[in-house]
C-alpha cells in the first residue's frame, strides 16, 4: 500500500541533500513523521497546506517500513500512518510536484 508525505520545497531539498530527515517541523514536534493514505491526502493538503505552492508529494510503500511504521488514530478517529524513525531518501518510491492551480492542489493521476 502506498502512503504519502507532503513536503514544502525546502524540506524536500533538505531530505535530498542529507539523505534523511526527521521531517517537517510538525513531525519533529510530534516525534514521528506524518503520512496519509491515498484517501486521506487531499484532506491533509487542504487542512495543513491550503494556498501553499511549491509542495512535493512523496510516495512510499508502507510494507517496506517495518515496525517503525504505526497506524494510529488521528483526524476523526481514522488511522493514519506515522513513521517513528528518520525518513530516508531510499524509502521514497517517487516524488512529484503538487502544483497549486486555481487555489486547488493538482494531484498526480491515481492519487486522491
Amino acid at each position: 500500500m502506498l502512503i504519502y508525505k507532503i513536503f514544502r520545497a525546502p524540506e524536500w531539498a533538505e531530505l535530498v541533500k542529507m539523505g534523511e530527515t526527521p521531517g517537517a517541523p510538525v513531525d519533529v514536534a510530534d516525534g514521528y513523521v506524518h503520512f496519509s493514505t491515498a484517501k486521506q491526502v487531499a484532506e491533509t493538503v487542504t487542512k495543513h497546506f491550503a494556498d501553499e505552492d511549491n509542495l512535493m508529494l512523496l510516495a512510499l510503500e508502507a510494507d517496506t517500513l517495518g515496525d517503525a511504521l504505526r497506524w494510529e488514530p488521528s483526524r476523526g478517529g481514522a488511522l493514519f500512518p506515522h513513521l517513528y524513525r528518520a525518513l530516508r531518501t531510499a524509502d521514497v518510491l517517487w516524488s512529484k510536484a503538487l502544483p497549486l492551480t486555481d487555489n486547488k492542489h493538482v494531484f498526480p493521476e491515481g492519487v486522491e
